[in-house]
């Protein structure tokens, strides 16, 4: 029988299942329940694994009972996204010609979340080769935000966030090469954060080639979680080392605690862009939180933002075009390649020696903030200028782009740059196409994502999670 599991963060869950009051068995089998129930409307997971959860909690429950320590997640439902390995499982990446390219071994990441007891209970949505800030294709559909059909989930991790909001497993697995995880985090409500370069070790073991050196350094693997506390509980594990990723950073989830107060940078430019009062009033809330909090706010302009951003992401473009130009115009539907021909105009790709001048100016930028960083551990800015979009506006011409992508400057500069980057939702804005949360972003010292989710730990212990909310609105339907 349902016991609503399912409502607990994974800390307080974790907490249950090692203690012995739950059992593995019984919160996967709530995980499956709901999602039985609300994903048919959403489609947030795209391939169910129920009956491969089911087996692995009734293992993780009989090796309890035979006296083996419980890992950090025992019994914790997680979702993993299509466009990493899950042994025997296909990595589809939302692309219909890779539908039948069956993972040989589990990523990193999975392994990880595997070793610490975790239960994978399904696979979540992405945009074809994972590149949209919205979350649909031909091989598996679209996914619906569950507060409503009026916002996007956000891409490419749109299945993760419309998952772990909606009370499908307690944590998601995403990825980040631009926003993908900050993305769906702010459409959905939830919280996140970019780990820095290095942080998470990544690799797939069904992949053909290396990837792209911009890709290895803008790209990161994460989880999306209802609670910041959650990514004190999963991170650790998250982290943990892999030898098949050679450029793992090895340190521990905890840095050395600062002497306070801990210096804040605040800022609300948004460049070129106009800023919607409900983002004003999202980030004035997460300030007052912070300096309620103990934290040092000061209104300073971080470096190079606007720059860095748009030079990152023209590099990255130059890199694609190059590497993947040729799959996504064979295996592309005509929807993204003309998404993709508006980013070649909004980001025109760096080519040739342009593209290896600006990969050696990143460790410019990226040396700009560390000396910012040295001064401000913690900068807090808009993730988007505006609240976030409808289903489909990247597929409507230059203005749809531009909305959906171009306004994230916040977001790839920081990929860009390899620094950790936190998303919360600070605000639940009443807008005349229907109620939707407003997501802030808090970027941190390298290595010091620690220090992030400390400050979002902070500010929502003031403010809340609109979880309840949410699940409120979902059950009147």
């Amino acid at each position: 029988m349902a016991q609503d599991f399912w409502r607990l963060s994974a800390t307080d869950l974790s907490k249950q299942t090692r203690a012995g009051d739950i059992s593995a068995e019984a919160t996967v089998e709530d995980a499956l329940t709901r999602m039985e129930a609300v994903n048919p409307d959403l489609n947030a997971v795209v391939a169910p694994l129920a009956e491969a959860a089911r087996e692995r909690a009734l293992a993780l429950d009989k090796s309890r009972a035979g006296g083996a320590p419980p890992g950090p997640l025992h019994g914790v439902p997680v979702t993993i996204k299509v466009n990493v390995d899950l042994t025997g499982e296909a990595t589809t990446n939302g692309v219909t010609a890779l539908k039948d390219m069956i993972a040989p071994g589990d990523a990193p990441i999975v392994k990880n979340l595997l070793d610490a007891g975790a239960v994978v209970i399904g696979r979540t949505n992405t945009p074809e080769f994972s590149f949209r800030a919205d979350t649909d294709n031909p091989l598996h559909g679209r996914t619906h935000n569950p507060w409503g059909r009026h916002v996007s989930p956000g891409g490419s991790s749109g299945g993760a966030g419309s998952a772990v909001m909606a009370g499908i497993g307690a944590l998601a697995h995403g990825n980040d090469i631009g926003g993908s995880l900050r993305f769906p985090a702010a459409a959905n409500g939830a919280v996140t954060v970019k780990p820095g370069l290095g942080r998470v070790p990544a690799w797939n073991p069904s992949q053909k080639a290396e990837r792209g050196m911009l890709a290895q350094a803008m790209s990161v693997q994460g989880l999306i979680t209802r609670h910041a506390s959650d990514l004190h509980l999963s991170m650790p594990a998250a982290i943990a080392p892999d030898p098949r990723d050679p450029f793992h950073v090895p340190l521990s989830w905890r840095g050395e605690a600062l002497e306070g107060p801990i210096k804040v940078a605040f800022t609300k430019n948004t460049f070129n862009f106009d800023l919607h009062p409900d983002v004003s009033a999202a980030l004035d809330a997460a300030r007052e939180a912070l300096t309620d909090a103990g934290y040092q706010v000061e209104e300073v302009e971080p470096p190079l933002v606007q720059e860095a951003g748009l030079a990152g992401y023209r590099a990255l473009m130059g890199e694609v075009k190059a590497l993947m130009g040729p799959d996504l115009r064979a295996y592309g539907s005509d929807t993204l390649n003309a998404i993709f021909d508006e980013y070649y105009r909004q980001f025109t790709p760096y080519e040739g020696t342009d593209l290896l001048t600006m990969m050696a100016q990143r460790s410019h930028y990226a040396r700009e903030w560390s000396l910012f960083l040295d001064t401000y551990p913690l900068v807090l800015t808009p993730f988007l200028p505006q609240p976030f979009f409808a289903p489909g506006r990247d597929e409507e011409g230059p203005e749809g782009v531009r909305d959906a992508l171009g306004s994230a400057l916040y977001s790839y500069a920081m990929n860009y740059m390899g620094l950790p980057a936190g998303c919360l939702p600070t605000r639940l804005a009443d807008l005349p196409q229907g109620l939707q949360p407003i997501n802030v972003q808090i970027v941190g010292r390298r290595w010091r994502e620690d220090l992030v989710v400390d400050a979002m730990e902070a500010i929502e212990a003031r403010i809340g999670s609109f979880a309840p909310t949410l699940w409120d609105r979902m059950a009147q339907g």
